[in-house]
């Protein structure tokens, strides 16, 4: 046997197992990313709809509570149940910086109607009252607008 078919046979065999773990390098590679971004997604739309939970939880509790006795226990409460701090430490942790930081001006705003919930004033019809509701709404939009941005940068 000739040594140049058997040396042609071996580099046929490096370039043919070579090319076969490259392509499955990148496979994998590309599978991570894609469970990576699925992940992050899952935990960006449950933190948003555990805060959204918490709101309308806190807003029923202070409806149906109207003496003030039990109106900031009733509202603490269903912020506390709600588990929005549970998804907030969930995102921050996995989260990039930029869109931590959104996600805590999310979290500020819910925290800031906690207490007007709690204390009952101003009224839940009351200018006042929208306005806090609004802000509130533009940081949750704001923290979309980042989510998505994240979310195709990292596609």
């Amino acid at each position: 046997m000739e040594w140049t078919t058997l040396a042609g046979t071996g580099l046929g065999a490096l370039i043919g197992v070579g090319s076969t773990l490259l392509a499955d390098r990148v496979r994998w590679r590309r599978d991570a990313a894609d469970r990576d971004q699925r992940d992050r997604r899952d935990i960006y739309v449950t933190c948003l709809t555990k805060y959204r939970l918490a709101y309308e939880d806190m807003h029923a509790a202070a409806t149906e509570h109207r003496d003030r006795d039990t109106l900031a226990a009733a509202v603490r409460q269903a912020f506390r149940t709600s588990g929005c701090d549970e998804a907030r430490e969930s995102v921050l942790i996995c989260a990039p910086q930029e869109l931590a930081d959104v996600l805590e001006d999310v979290y500020a705003t819910l925290r800031e109607l906690l207490e007007v919930l709690a204390v009952g004033e101003p009224a839940l019809d009351s200018p006042e009252f929208q306005e806090q509701r609004l802000r509130h709404g533009r940081a949750v939009w704001a923290a979309r607008a980042a989510m998505r941005q994240d979310l195709e940068r990292r596609a």
